[in-house]
Order: structure tokens, then C-alpha cells, then sequence
């Protein structure tokens, strides 16, 4: 067996004295597992560091073995990405989250998203409102989405205000409002047809709304706790916001 793809760097294991365990993210053939030999030498450790994208070659005998990779640079991410701590917590919160996914289940949308994410995620104003968005398609992905594109109430695709913490399906302000202590905001940046800007206490809204939807329907189905990265990369993004404000 073998095939060859892109894939961006979710992490590594040692195994024996040399080698490692690469777990990538790749393109066609979704999140994806294999040993590369001598990826501890120095050659290779700054290689196969979390964010870089590279070219992948796997080889196994069967298709079910783990098997190897021959690993190639396509674009070194991770020296930037270390300079970071948001961009440290952001590729280990995209890692975790990937992990929900079925190995081997491929999900190109979520790829090409990942590797724009990787692009920035060092730019908070950036980072910030695509690692929400990117939570958003993982619930999509998981069969949990949310409907942010009418009112689940009147049918009313302006003035968009809640999302229904029963249904997952958004609301008007004025449908929302006798039940508005109960409903979950939902941040403008949010709905396609709005341009209003990601200020941190939208960002924190909208943070809100996924870590509802993740804990009731992925984390606690799952008996799971919720990624240690992800309120790393929340508290990451609050100071680097609020330096930014300052």
C-alpha cells in the first residue's frame, strides 16, 4: 500500500530510540498516523514540529497497519508558531479538536481550513474568529451543526440576535426577547450577512455558544473533559486582544 499527500503537523511520539510517531492532519486521507524512522536525529526534529505543512509519502504492507511516513518540507510554520502563545495553544486546541474526528476519515474542508488557520494563527484579530468558525464546522463535521441562517421561530433572516440552546437553531431580538435570559447570544461576526466587527466581548459570546454545543453533545456523550488547550488559547487571545485594545 501507498499514497502520497499534504498534510500539516498535529504532533509526534517517541517510539524506540530513534523514531517517532507522526500524527498529521493531510488532505485526502484525513487525520493520519505513521512511524518515521530517525525522526528524533536533529535532522529531523525541527521538521517535524505541530503547524509545519509538509509532503507526505506513506508505505505499509496492509492498509489497516500503521506503516511509514517519508516526510518532505512544503512550509516551515512552527519556529513562528513558537514565538506565540496563542499560536503554541491554537495548533494543540486544532490537534485536540481533530481528534474527535475518526482516524482516517478523510475531510478535506476541514484541511484546507486548518492550513489557513495555521497561516495566522500568531494575528489574534485574525486567529481568534477563524479558530470559532473552525469549531462551528467540527460540530457540522460531527453532526451536531448549528442553523445561524433563519429564525427557528418566524422564518426571519434579519436581525439575528440568540441561537436556541434546545435546538441550535438562531433567533430574531424581537422573536428572542421574552426568553432572552434563556437563549445564547449570537455575536454578529457570525452571520454571513453582517459585517460587524469580532470585539472581545463577541469573541467571548461566540466562544460561549460552541463550548455549549461541544460539552452537551460532544465532551459529556464522550465522558470527556474539555481540551486543557482550549482555555489556554481562550485566555491567550483575551491578553493578546486586550494588549491590543491597550
Amino acid at each position: 500500500m501507498e499514497w502520497r499527500d499534504e498534510g500539516i503537523i498535529l504532533g509526534a511520539r517517541k517510539h524506540g530510540e530513534t523514531s517517532v510517531v507522526l500524527e498529521t492532519m493531510t488532505a485526502a486521507h484525513g487525520r493520519h498516523l505513521g512511524l518515521v524512522k530517525g525522526g528524533r536525529s536533529r535532522r529531523m526534529q525541527p521538521l517535524l514540529q505541530p503547524g509545519n505543512r509538509v509532503d507526505l509519502v506513506w508505505r505499509a504492507r496492509l492498509e489497516e497497519h500503521l506503516g511509514a511516513f517519508q516526510v518532505e518540507p512544503l512550509e516551515l510554520n512552527a519556529a513562528r508558531l513558537l514565538a506565540s502563545a496563542l499560536a503554541v495553544h491554537g495548533i494543540q486546541l486544532l490537534g485536540a479538536h481533530l481528534r474527535l474526528m475518526p482516524e482516517r476519515d478523510a475531510h478535506a474542508g476541514l484541511y484546507e481550513t486548518v492550513k489557513v488557520i495555521t497561516g495566522h494563527l500568531d494575528e489574534p484579530e485574525i486567529a481568534g474568529p477563524l479558530m470559532v468558525r473552525f469549531e462551528l464546522a467540527m460540530l457540522e463535521e460531527l453532526g451536531f451543526g448549528l442553523d445561524l441562517t433563519k429564525c427557528a421561530l418566524t422564518g426571519n433572516r434579519d436581525s439575528l440576535a440568540y441561537v436556541s440552546p434546545k435546538s441550535g437553531r438562531a433567533v430574531t431580538e424581537e422573536a428572542g426577547a421574552p426568553w432572552r435570559h434563556k437563549l445564547l447570544p449570537l455575536p454578529g461576526f457570525l452571520i454571513a450577512k453582517t459585517r460587524s466587527e469580532a470585539s472581545l466581548d463577541a469573541l467571548n459570546d461566540a466562544y460561549r455558544l460552541t463550548g455549549f454545543f461541544l460539552h452537551r453533545n460532544v465532551y459529556e456523550p464522550r465522558g470527556m473533559e474539555e481540551p486543557v488547550s482550549r482555555g489556554g488559547f481562550l485566555a491567550a487571545l483575551a491578553r493578546s486582544v486586550e494588549g491590543a485594545a491597550g
